[in-house]
Formats: structure tokens, C-alpha cells, sequence
């Protein structure tokens, strides 16, 4: 499908709109500093789900997060030639809806990496969502809790519990901390670049595919707050009709948008775009793309919107390796 130079230009244009919070690096520190305050409460036992293989072993992650709430993760792990340590690659789910199939994440062991996926609270799967929002929580997690302040947030709890779990990366057996990768898509995309940001000592490298929760007033301005981004326009309609409150509420939610996290991200970064992506607007992709002063790369696919894009799957495999043969 054709795709124009001048449109290309426009996109590379793109800075964000989404106001950065000014406390916002002081914001985080605090958060994650609540996070580490939290005793570590995890168990792992053999998955009830699928048989133990030869060449790989299945389990479920349990462990306590923010509030109480008990969080599941899969692990698997392939068992290594050697008995060596083997690398993790963090891998989170899209929105809404839980982590993917054991036969999906089997292709990491495949791969002689492990792999460590959450299902995100109140979305899907096993974990816990022990609520406590303030105002609404009738249309979509990205405005749960922003009439209770920014520390009150849906994805500010989330990306705390996020680091609970980087905490238990460093104590898992046979693990190399050394080669921890994050990979995600969509929502998943949006985390990994938080993680990232939260985690720059524990992430190396981050494959980061058309991602959500970026730069939610262009959202607003262009018109797509239709799918994903739902919350946006319910709540602008239900409560702030005229706009008087945008700055506001826009504000709040700066403190969990991509392009906040941004400067903070220090790892390589592989970034997928999907030019015709109407759920995720290019726009907002581009204007967190631009925001990042790591090392990265930008894998443009004209024609595909918000779906599999095989060829940026298969461009993960040698950008994860490369790290491994430093």
C-alpha cells in the first residue's frame, strides 16, 4: 500500500501533546520506593495447566502486590545444555485480556530464553484486582482512579506491582540478570516501556510493537478515543462536556503516559509501527519514538494497522541475540 513521503514527514514531526508532568521523575521515585517497601511474598509451583516436557518446565508465579492483591504470572524455563543461567525475556499482554497461550510463550524456551508474562489485574486471567478506584470505573482501566490523584491510578498501581515483580527476576534460580529482555505489544508495548523506564538497571534491551497508553491528548484531538482509548471520551463526555477541566485530567493521566517515561528509558529499544494503525494513531507512536534518547530503531510496516506483524516478531529474535554475544 503506498504510503507518502510528506505523510512520513508529519509523523516524524510528531513531539507529543500530552503534557510531562514537572514533578514527575520525583512522582515515580516515590512510587517506587512504596513498591520496595513491600515484603516479598511469591511461590512457584509446577503449572496445573500443562505437563512438564524434557526440554522445558512449566510453572505458575503467585506473588502478593500492591494492596494485597494476589498476581499470577507463567513462567517457563528451558532446561539448558549446559545447566547455565539462561535469559528472561518480560513479556506483557495487550489490552484487555490476559497473558497468552503455553504453546504461545512456548516459542521463547524454543529459543533457550525464558519467559515471565503477568495477567494485569481486573483484565483477564488469574490475577486479583482488589479495586478501591476513585470515581468512575464503568468504561476502561486507562480513568480508573483520576478523580483520586495521580498516585490513585489504575496504571500507577499496575507499574508498582510491575516492579514487585522485577524485585523477584533477581531471585529466580538459573536465571541470568544480566540478560533481561522486555518484550510487549499494544498495552503490553506501553508497559514495556514503563518497566523500562522504572527498571533501567534490570532491562537491556526492549521490543516495544505499536504501543498503547501514548500521548492521550492527541488521542483526544484526533478523534480516536473510539476502541482503546474509550475511557478518554466517556469520561470527557460524562464529566468535563465542556472541556473546562481538560488540562486537569490530562495532567493527571500524564503521569502514566508513555511519553512521560520516555527520557527515562536508557536501554536499546526496538519500536514497530504499523502505519495504518487506527486503534493506536501513528501519531502518538511517533511522538513517543521521538521522545527517546537510547539507542533505537524505528520498523515501519506500511498497510498494517493494530494486528500481527510476523516481520517485527521475527526482527526481535536478532535484537534480543545481539545482546547475548556482547
Amino acid at each position: 500500500m503506498p504510503f507518502s513521503a510528506t505523510r512520513l514527514a508529519e509523523l516524524e514531526a510528531c513531539r507529543g501533546k500530552n503534557p510531562i508532568p514537572q514533578d514527575f521523575d520525583e512522582f515515580w521515585a516515590l512510587r517506587m520506593a512504596e513498591a520496595d517497601a513491600q515484603p516479598l511474598d511469591f511461590e512457584i509451583r509446577p503449572s496445573d495447566e500443562i505437563p512438564q516436557f524434557d526440554t522445558c518446565s512449566y510453572y505458575d508465579l503467585y506473588f502478593t502486590g500492591m494492596g494485597g492483591a494476589r498476581l499470577y504470572a507463567k513462567y517457563a524455563v528451558p532446561r539448558s545444555a549446559d545447566g547455565g543461567p539462561v535469559p528472561l525475556v518480560l513479556q506483557f499482554h495487550g489490552y484487555p485480556g490476559c497473558t497468552r497461550s503455553w504453546a504461545e510463550q512456548s516459542s521463547w524456551p524454543g529459543l533457550g530464553y525464558a519467559i515471565l508474562s503477568m495477567d494485569n489485574p481486573g483484565q483477564g486471567g488469574r490475577s486479583e484486582d482488589v479495586g478501591g478506584f476513585k470515581g468512575t470505573t464503568v468504561s476502561g482501566h486507562l480513568v480508573a482512579g483520576v478523580d483520586g490523584g495521580p498516585e490513585n491510578l489504575y496504571y500507577v498501581r499496575l507499574y508498582q506491582d510491575q516492579r514487585i515483580l522485577c524485585r523477584i527476576v533477581r531471585q529466580l534460580a538459573g536465571i541470568d540478570a544480566g540478560r533481561v529482555f522486555v518484550n510487549g505489544s499494544s498495552q503490553g508495548g506501553g508497559m514495556g516501556l514503563a518497566c523500562c523506564a522504572l527498571n533501567p538497571d534490570l532491562v537491556r534491551r526492549a521490543a516495544i510493537l505499536y504501543p498503547f497508553l501514548s500521548d492521550f491528548r492527541e488521542v483526544w484531538e484526533l478523534g480516536a478515543d473510539a476502541i482503546a482509548y474509550e475511557g478518554i471520551r466517556y469520561y470527557s463526555r460524562w464529566f468535563d462536556a465542556d472541556g473546562s477541566r481538560a488540562d486537569e485530567w490530562f495532567g493527571t493521566l500524564g503521569y502514566v503516559d508513555s511519553l512521560s517515561f520516555a527520557h527515562l528509558v536508557r536501554c536499546p529499544v526496538l519500536f514497530g509501527t504499523g502505519l495504518a494503525d487506527v486503534v493506536c494513531p501513528p501519531e502518538t507512536q511517533f511522538a513517543v519514538y521521538n521522545a527517546l534518547s537510547c539507542p533505537k530503531r524505528h520498523l515501519l510496516f506500511p498497510g498494517f494497522g493494530h494486528e500481527e506483524i510476523q516481520a517485527f516478531d521475527d526482527a526481535i529474535i536478532g535484537f534480543f541475540q545481539k545482546e547475548g554475544d556482547q
